[in-house]
């Protein structure tokens, strides 16, 4: 089974440039270590019918994993659970273990429980709550067919609590078992139209590996690019060495076309 995935980030606030969408890079880079390959990244409006629609058709598509970020606070328009439910064909109701999370956090407080502060329990039937050790909003887990479905709250301090603390466990049963390697190169002297076809030519001659410029601007007057090689593979001695192969063999060939290697070195992201 693929184990491909979607993030989905839900507000107004991100479709009007108020608040910048960190959520998205920084699950990217947590899937891609836990063996997921991120197919798509969407940022929709805290809208029924568009996050009704996206859930329909990720389920449809059989796609493995689905992070949707955003819209599980009290207020009008957070409408992330109960659209889910609707998307899913369920009923919306109070999930008792969410409820005593929510409870305990807010009298801990000195809060009373109101009608909205309820709202925050209330999740598609048949979903698990995901404690929330930094805010009041559980997440929610459920799995629709094949596609393992993770509602988080949008406040990145609490969404990245959420996932390592509850949703990477899951994910870790699940994900491939690859090993993966990230080699850098830091180059000097050399323009990144004259670095393309070079890193072009180890694209395709190691068809699984990922490699990219990332130009840094000029010192001296002269450019300088950071060059991220990945790679990935099940056996961790022959990812490393073709990493090693790459990155060696890169930087030899920056080398000849004038330029000057600052520092190169390999990573690994996991396990």
């Amino acid at each position: 089974m693929s184990c491909n995935a979607w993030i989905v980030s839900i507000g107004n606030e991100l479709l009007i440039g108020r608040i910048v969408n960190t959520n998205a890079a920084w699950l990217c880079r947590k899937l891609l270590i836990l063996g997921f390959s991120v197919k798509r990244v969407l940022t929709i409006p805290d809208s029924e019918e568009d996050i009704v629609e996206v859930v329909r058709e990720c389920v449809n598509r059989g796609v493995r994993v689905l992070i949707l970020t955003g819209g599980l606070g009290p207020t009008y328009d957070d409408i992330t659970s109960e659209s889910l439910a609707k998307a899913l064909g369920r009923g919306w109701e109070v999930n008792s273990e969410a409820y005593s999370m929510v409870v305990e956090k807010y009298r801990s407080r000195g809060f009373e429980i109101t009608n909205y502060r309820v709202k925050l329990a209330k999740m598609p039937l048949n979903s698990k709550p995901l404690p929330n050790p930094v805010g009041t909003a559980p997440g929610i887990f459920t799995i629709e067919g094949n596609t393992y479905i993770f509602a988080l709250p949008g406040i990145p301090s609490e969404m990245e609590a959420i996932f390592s603390g509850e949703v990477e466990k899951i994910l870790g049963e699940i994900g491939s078992k690859t090993y993966f390697l990230e080699g850098i190169i830091i180059v000097e002297g050399v323009p990144e139209s004259i670095a393309a076809p070079i890193i072009d030519k180890y694209m395709k001659k190691h068809g699984e590996a990922y490699i990219k410029s990332h130009p840094k601007g000029f010192e001296s007057s002269k450019p300088v690019l950071d060059i991220r090689v990945l790679v990935g593979g099940v056996n961790v001695g022959n990812a490393e060495a073709e990493c090693s192969e790459i990155v060696r063999e890169l930087s030899g060939e920056l080398v000849q076309n004038g330029g000057f290697i600052r520092s190169t070195s390999i990573q690994r992201l996991n396990h």
